[in-house]
Parts: structure tokens; sequence; C-alpha cells
């Protein structure tokens, strides 16, 4: 028998492309499976991991914690590819090269981001590639005001650059600044059409909600997929179309009746986090979602935002200091229904929305772990498909197997035709990248609270990145570093 280098044998594997539900030892060589079968294996590292469920390893779609701490916090999860895309990036080639010198403990990748090249072109503020400079230029009103038509074509010719290097689509938070054209944004959907990558999409406002906005935000999307061809993704479904997701639904699913290509994703949770300086959190925006500034915890400090005149004086003083918004809450399952709505709808991918790890003081070095005390992000940034995997075994809306699907295939799929790359990973079969988690199926749990948001989950018992071991027997592997780049084209 041919010896494979690690051997897992006697684990129930459960792989959504193929459909297949069972028992079986998996061989791994190198970066690749080489094995799945009902016969023993001969591997130079053999695991017993009767018990427990071998998958392929969580896709995260929409991670905007892309450092080394917050990436082995979703290791931890079971994540072996988190890629920034509802944000982006710009340029993209400055985060890509800062990744390989650093390294990183699961594939990244990034798609260009609208919004800094706006910044940038409109607005004519300083940017840097990475999710800080959108926060500290967000409440900035330069970079949201409408462009002129040659300062579309600029900002259209900026994103086509980064597209031609490699990113994996457009990044669109037309959410954060709403009074844009709505010409504009069908440009950045013909321009994605055209290079055959998809766009990310934080919506507008819905009619619901803000009967005054320029476009209601689901019809937004959908029309652009319809008109332009595009592949239009939407981001947190959950967090915009709130009690909404009915309706949403319907007109995501009608669009893609008629044939247009219109994915969704949704995270677990009934609280947001952004910069406070975002305008969907003034005062007036808040009450027209029938929301008061309690609603608001200013992450700095741990408070509860008691007053309008607090929340402006916030919004002035620090308008990128990060915020939990509690727009349902978790513990009323009237709330919570919506975002179980979003989480399980056919097709519909988890996604963390993971964000960065804000420190009191000086951040640790990029290596250190066990991570020191002080550290606060959202919750979701440590225990988003842990979570999802825990709801489906206690409320038993869907099947293991299609928890499986909605945290490995449904986002791989989102990006396949524009990343062949994509087409190797979410599977357990031979010939396919060794990305894989192992967990066990009635103890696999999130631990991570809005207290103690950087508590990693419970249950997940391995994770293999391209074959190498970033978590073993339950335990991160410090100086495991094996993720690399995902690109569109010829990719990862």
């Amino acid at each position: 028998m041919a010896e494979h280098d690690v051997v897992l044998t006697g684990g129930r594997v459960v792989d959504p492309a193929s459909g297949l539900d069972d028992i079986r030892n998996v061989g791994i060589t190198g970066r690749q499976i080489t094995a799945v079968s009902t016969e023993a294996l001969s591997g130079r590292t053999v695991l017993d991991v009767s018990g427990n469920v071998v998958s392929p390893g969580f896709i995260d779609l929409h991670s905007h914690g892309q450092k080394i701490p917050e990436q082995r916090l979703q290791a931890l999860d079971g994540v072996t590819t988190a890629l920034e895309l509802e944000s982006g990036v710009w340029p993209v080639e400055p985060a890509y090269a800062r990744a390989a010198a650093e390294g990183r403990p699961i594939h990244y990748g990034f798609s260009t981001s609208w919004a800094l090249a706006r910044m940038s072109v409109v607005g004519g503020l300083e940017v840097s590639a990475d999710v800080d400079a959108f926060l500290h230029n967000i409440a900035e009103p330069s970079w949201q005001m409408p462009a002129s038509a040659e300062q579309v074509r600029k900002v259209v010719d900026a994103l086509a650059a980064d597209l031609a290097a490699g990113a994996l689509g457009v990044g669109v938070v037309v959410g954060y600044a709403q009074d844009v054209g709505v010409d504009e944004y069908l440009a950045v959907a013909g321009l994605a059409a055209g290079a055959g990558v998809p766009t990310y999409t934080h919506a507008r406002d819905l009619v619901e909600i803000r009967p005054e906005v320029k476009i209601d935000g689901a019809t937004e999307i959908v029309q652009a997929a319809a008109t332009t061809g595009a592949h239009m993704h939407y981001c947190h479904i959950n967090s915009t179309s709130l009690q909404h997701i009915d309706r949403v639904h319907s007109l995501v699913d009608r669009t893609r009746a008629e044939g247009a290509s219109v994915s969704t994703e949704a995270y677990p949770y009934g609280s947001a986090m952004s910069g406070i300086g975002a305008m969907q959190f003034s005062p007036e925006r808040l009450a027209q979602r029938g929301m008061s500034t309690t609603a608001l915890t200013y992450v700095p400090t741990g408070e509860r935002v008691a007053s309008a005149e607090r929340l402006r004086e916030l919004r002035k003083t620090d308008p990128g200091g990060l915020v939990f918004i509690e727009f349902l809450k978790d513990d009323v399952p009237g709330d919570f229904r919506f975002v179980e709505q979003a989480m399980w709808a056919p097709g519909s991918a988890i996604a963390s929305d993971a964000m960065p790890i804000h420190w009191p003081s000086d951040p640790p070095g990029p290596y250190v772990w066990p991570l020191p005390d002080g550290g606060v992000s959202h919750p979701r940034t440590a225990g988003t498909f842990s979570r999802a995997l825990r709801l489906a075994r206690e409320r038993r809306q869907v099947s293991l197997s299609e928890a499986v699907e909605r945290c490995t295939l449904s986002p791989a799929r989102v990006l396949e035709d524009a990343v062949p790359a994509m087409r190797r990973k979410a599977r357990i079969e031979q010939g396919c990248d060794a990305d894989i988690v192992v967990f066990d199926p009635d103890g696999v749990t999130d631990r991570a609270t809005y207290e103690d948001t950087l508590r990693p989950s419970a249950g997940i018992v391995h994770v293999l990145v391209d074959g190498t071991f970033v978590v073993r027997g339950g335990e991160l592997v410090p100086d495991a570093l094996p993720g690399r780049a995902v690109r569109s084209g010829s990719g990862a």
C-alpha cells in the first residue's frame, strides 16, 4: 500500500459536494487528499478520529480580521480559508505582500475596495490597503458625496487595475455611502461582470426602514444582477434585512429563478460591529430602525451609549471607534428567528464578518500566543462556525450535513467561476486540497461571549491547512503558518 503522510481513521466523513456521509479513512500526502477509503490506509502519522466528523475546512467569505491573531482564532473555529471580500482592500498588492511576508495560519485573499478607491479619488484622502483605513475615514463626508462621470470612471479604472492583479472581485459597501448614484453602482457591477468576478455588497437601507432611500437596497442588488449579468453577492443579509428577511429572500429567489446570479450570506448573531461614526448609527438613523442609542456599546469604554448627546460626542471624537450594535436580540426567539431564516436559506453561506481585535494599549506582537488579556472583538471573530453547528444540533432546523454545506460548499461556489482553485476546496475527495477540519459533532460549540470575546471555540479537534496541522488535539500549533494567497484566475 502507498504510505500517506497523514491518515485519519474511522471518522464520519461529511462531504456535501459528493453527498458522502459515512465512515471513511482519509489519506493526506503533501498538500492533497490522496485517499478516501473504506479500506485501511498506511501513513507516517495515523490518528484515530472515531466519533468525530471529518469535513472540508470552513471557508469564510467575510473576514475583516486578516492578521495572525484573528486568523488563529478562526482556525480554532474550524476555518481554513478567510477572505476579506465585503469591504476589501485597495490597492490589493500591498495587502497580499504583507500577508505573505508575515505568514498566515490559514489561506487569505482580498477583493478590491470600492470604498477605499472612492476615498482616494472622490474624497482626496490618503488611504492604506486595509480595513483600518476604512474605519479611520468612515465618517468623512467627502468620499460619500455623489461623483461626477469623470470621477466614476477613475474609480472604475482603479478597481480594474486591482482585478488585473488578482483581486477576488469588488467589495461595495454602499450602505456606508448611501447618497452615491445608482448609475455608479451599476458601473461597478458592469466592471465585475466583464472581468468574470463577483461583487460583494453591504446593501443600502430597505425602503421599509428608510422610505426616502435613493433605491431600496435589496432591489438595487438584484437589478444589478439582472441588468449587468454580474454575480452579486449579498453580504450579511441578516443585519441589513432585519424583520424584513422574508420579503428580501422572496425577491432574491424570484431573481434567481429568472436566471440572474445572486448569492447570500449570514452570521448567527443578532448584533453587529462597526465604526461608531458610520452614517447609519446617527441618532436619527437609529430611530428609523426602531432602535435607541442604548442598542450601541462603545468598545473602548464598554459603555452602553446612554443618550443622543453622548452618541454625537463619540461620533465626533472617535468616528472609527468600534461599537457593538444590537439590532436583534440573541436571547429573544421572536427576534432570533429572523437570523436563523437568513442562515439556513437554501444556498446561503455562513460568513463571520470577523473584526480586527481592539487593544486598549499597544497590541502584542503578531506571533504572540496565547493572546494576552485586554483585547476585544466581536464574538463572531472566534465563534461563528462552531455556533452555527451548535445551533443546527440543538434546534434541528437543518441536518448536520446541511450545516456543513453552509460552511464549506456554499461559500466555495460563490467564487468557483472566478477562482478555479476554489474547486479544489470544500471537498473531501482524492486530488482536492487537504484543507480539513475534524470536530466533535456532540461537543462543538462557540465559547466567545460579549464579555469574553476572544475565547476560542470548543470541539474543534484538528485543523489541517494544505496538509499541515494548524490545530492538533484541540490546541493551536503556534509555529504553523501554511496559509497561501487566494487570487482570481489561476488562484492559490
